[in-house]
Order: C-alpha cells, then structure tokens, then sequence
C-alpha cells in the first residue's frame, strides 16, 4: 500500500483532490495582494506547530466556503519568511489577523478557531456596524447568523439611529447588527418604533425588546438574548459565556438522557434567573477535567456556578444527591447571597525564597495588590512545558530586581500556580503573564511580547508606575524560534494555544486550568 502522503500528492496530481483556496504568500507578493483584496485573513504559522496543524483543515473549510463571498484567507510560512513576521508582530503561532485593503494597522482575530466560526467572524467584518435593510433583504438577514439584531426607527429618528450605532460598534464582531426605517416592515414585525427584534436560531427564534431606546439596556438586552436560556458550554461557546459578565451555572452530564433530564427540569429555574444567571450542560464524558477548575470532583451529574467577574466558585456538596429540587434550592440561595464561594489554595509560604515570589490563593492580595509596587506575575500550570521552559528566564529577569534594594522596593517578580490556587481573573492560557502596576491594581496589562529576559525587563519599564529600567546587555537569540515562542497564544482569545499540547506533553493543555484547557482544546 501507498504511504498516505504519496496516495494524496497522486490524487492532488490528478485532479481527484481540489487545489487550495487558502492563498501561500511570501515577502515579495503579500503587501500586493493585499492591496488588490478589501478583506484578507492571514495566518502567520510555522510547520512545526501543532496548534497550527490542527487549524489547517478548518482554515481550508473556511476558505472555501469564503471565497464566494469575495473574502480571502491567506497563509505565511514564519520560518521561510521571517522578516515579513517580525513586521507583524508575530509572536506566537499561529497568529491571525484581519487586513482591509492595506497592511497598516491590521486588526487581531478574535474569534474561534473552525470553519463556522471564522466564516461568521469574516462575514460580519466585511458589513458595515449596521447595515441598511430593505424588503428585499431583510428576511435573508435575519437568518444570515445565529444571532441577528435588527432596528425599526422612523427616517427622521436621528438620535436612535445614532444610539443603535453605538451599541452595534463594540458588538460587531459578536453579532450582525441590521436596520430599516420602512414602516411596513416595523409593523409586519409587531414594533412600534423605535425597537428592536433579536432573531435567533435556537429557543424562542424572535425576542423583542420592549425597555427604553437606550444604549446601555438595549445592549444589556442583546447580550441576554444572545445566550440560549439551557445552552451548553463547549469549544464555541466557552469564551462567550466566560465574556458574558453573567455568574455561570454549570450541569455536568453524562450522556443524552442526562442532558435532557436537567435541561428540561430547569427551564423554569433558568426562565426566572434569566439575564442574572447564565445556565449551561457540560459533557462531562469530554470535559470532566474542568470540575477541578470549579473545585469539585470529577463525579457525575454535579453543579457548580462560577461568578466570572471575580472567578469565584460554588460547587455544589458532592456528598448530597443531585435533583432539580436540590439545584433549585442552591441557585435560590446563591442568588439571595446565602453561600460563601470556594477558595483552593497551596498552603502559604511560611518565607519566600529565592527571586521569585510564590504566591497562592492565601497571599494573593498581600503581594499581587501591594499598591507599592509593580508586580508582573506569571500564572503556570505545574504539568505545562511551556511554562517550564520558561522558568530559567523568568528566574533570571527575578535576580535583576531582588539583587537590588533598590528595585526590590519598587518591582516584584511572582508567579501562581492557577490550577492549584483560585485567582480573580479568569486565566486563559498558560503561561499568562500580567503586570500590576503600582497605584492601578485594578487595571493589569497583559503580556504579550517576547520570552527573554530583555523584553521583560522592557516591558516592566514601560508600563509598571516606577518605570524601573533593569537593563542587561543583551545577547543575540533567534527570533520566532520555537524555544522562545513555543506554541503559546499571542492573545486572550488563544486561550486554548497549549491546549493541544496537553496530548503531546502530558497530554497538555493551556486554559484557566488543566480542566478548562482540554475544553478550550475542543474548541
């Protein structure tokens, strides 16, 4: 028998396999071709990168169902064409980016990584914020994506088109926003203008809104209308729900049966809760490993609800039977206040040793929120290689300020084991590395650069209050290479970039913990 790819390369040869619509660019042809496409997603990738093969078939897919739409995907290779990365700012793989018609000032790719997702995220860049409806288009748009928000004002209504516009542009890339100042189509849809009708492809198909022509509720509005009353919480839908600002309550289930039995129980409950409490299954046979991430064990069915704003926990008592009527009685009394959250910690260091301060649940806001000082922390996972391939650099960068009072006052270097220890943000990679300057705790910058000593130190100069520079000479080091890139997530919205490693190196994954990695790793 033919090795696999022999059999693919003659099938490619004789025409049995299509050719690629995903476009390979290099240094020589990429500003022309993007100046010639008003809508380019490029992926900037190296061969070796696991989280990059895992993509490739779900960029295909997209590419071709995108090419009819007039949009084009396209492909850098970074250890061909390392200049034109470097130009990018590529510094991890693999990294997406969106380019309208020039290569100044691309914007990041924020969506999921399969097919459906990108070809969602690329068809609403390529709109307007609101787009102009007609009785012609109007019923092709409201099926258009799996959450459509349309407006009904009257022509002279300048101030509601207006607020409509600034609700639609910080949710574009979420949701396709539509409106139409046809009074035929107001009335056909039961509106009296102004208003607004959220047309969705699951639950109840229209809701309409029915408060006050105001940016900040009718927002709120879109944002609880888009989330189904029982959803699931999976690979599409993790990072939506985490974004939502809603407490997330959690059912564990095993199997079709399961999933039923709660989801129809507690429809009533969510129905009563809606817009204060998100509700989604979990399967549990696929992601039981992020319980951990919610301080239970991994036995089923089992609840527990996530406040995401401050990443607390409630599990429900494992040791109690699980019912609707249980459940009911948790949710009434996590909603009135009555239940204290959860909180998993290390124990606390009796002294902290060596350049790194080791922080755990206990100390968190002793060292992190000291408003004296600059604190960069960095959140691991004990079982995550990237993480420990970083732990000799970010040993060395604590040497730079712990061996000097002077910066030692100021600086702090930390880290925190987030699988082991509850921490207030919801951390979506590992590592994650945040800065918390002195005076703005409540504002930290996230990391996003290089891995060497170097670009820490920069980085801490430039944006910690003290602005401490602790300079070295710095020595010449490969630039995008594998060590110092691995394969981690340039951005938040990568949050499962080591999740795929999890099958590689433990089988290793890079979430808010090892749990919620290998759901991230699905997504």
């Amino acid at each position: 028998m033919l090795p696999k790819q022999v059999l693919i390369s003659l099938m490619v040869a004789a025409g049995v396999v299509s050719a690629s619509d995903v476009h390979q660019l290099k240094e020589d042809s990429f500003d022309d071709f993007i100046a010639k496409n008003p809508l380019v997603l490029a992926e900037f990738y190296a061969p070796w990168c696991g989280h990059c093969k895992a993509l490739a078939p779900e960029y295909e897919t997209a590419a071709t169902e995108l090419k009819a739409k007039g949009i084009s995907l396209v492909k850098v290779d970074c250890t061909e064409e390392s200049g034109l990365c470097q130009k990018h700012g590529v510094e991890g793989y693999p990294t997406l980016k969106v380019f309208k018609g020039t290569t100044d000032n691309p914007s990041a790719y924020s969506g999921q990584r399969k097919a459906d997702a990108i070809v969602s995220y690329m068809v609403k860049q390529s709109l307007p914020a609101v787009s102009v409806l007609t009785k012609d288009t109007l019923e092709e748009f409201k099926t258009a994506d799996q959450v459509v928000v349309v407006a009904y004002f009257k022509a002279d209504d300048k101030k509601s088109n207006e607020t409509f516009a600034a609700v639609a542009e910080p949710l574009r890339d979420n949701y396709l926003f539509g409106a139409t100042s046809d009074p035929a189509l107001a009335e056909a849809a039961g509106v009296t203008a102004p208003g607004v009708v959220v047309y969705r492809k699951f639950d109840e198909p229209v809701v309409v809104y029915d408060g006050a022509f105001e940016a900040d509720a009718i927002t709120a509005f879109a944002k609880t209308s888009a989330v189904p009353l029982i959803g699931e919480v999976g690979p599409e839908t993790y990072s939506g729900y985490m974004s939502a600002g809603l407490p997330l309550a959690y059912i564990f289930v095993e199997g079709a049966d399961d999933k039923a039995k709660y989801s129809d129980g507690l429809k009533e409950l969510a129905k009563k809760h809606k817009g204060k409490i998100n509700f989604a299954t979990i399967d549990a046979v696929a992601f039981g490993a992020h319980a951990q991430n919610l301080n239970l064990e991994q036995k089923w069915p089992a609840f527990a609800i996530q406040e995401t704003v401050k990443n607390t926990k409630f599990p429900f008592d494992q040791t109690k039977e699980l019912t609707i009527e249980s459940i009911t009685s948790f949710v009434e009394d996590f909603a009135a206040g009555k239940i204290e959250p959860s909180i998993k910690s290390e124990p606390k260091p009796e002294k902290q040793e060596g350049p790194v301060h080791v922080v755990v649940a206990h100390n968190y806001n002793e060292i992190v929120l000291d408003e004296e000082k600059d604190v960069l922390v960095e959140f691991y996972a004990h079982w995550c290689g990237h993480c420990k391939a970083l732990a000799p650099k970010y040993e060395e960068l604590g040497k730079l300020y712990f061996d000097n009072p002077e910066f030692a006052k100021k600086v702090v270097i930390a880290k925190v084991d987030a699988t082991l220890n509850d921490v207030p943000d919801e951390i979506q990679g590992f590592p994650t590395i945040k800065l918390f300057p002195a005076g703005k705790k409540s504002t930290p910058i996230d990391y996003q650069g290089g891995r060497t000593v170097e670009d820490f130190v920069k980085f801490i100069k430039e944006n910690g209050s003290h602005h401490v520079d602790a300079s070295v000479e710095k020595k010449d080091e490969p630039a995008a290479s594998a060590e110092t890139l691995g394969e981690a997530a340039p951005a938040a919205t990568d949050a499962a970039e080591e999740t795929a490693s999890k099958s590689a190196e433990k089988k290793e994954s890079s979430t808010s913990t090892e749990a919620a990695a290998e759901t991230h790793d699905e997504l």
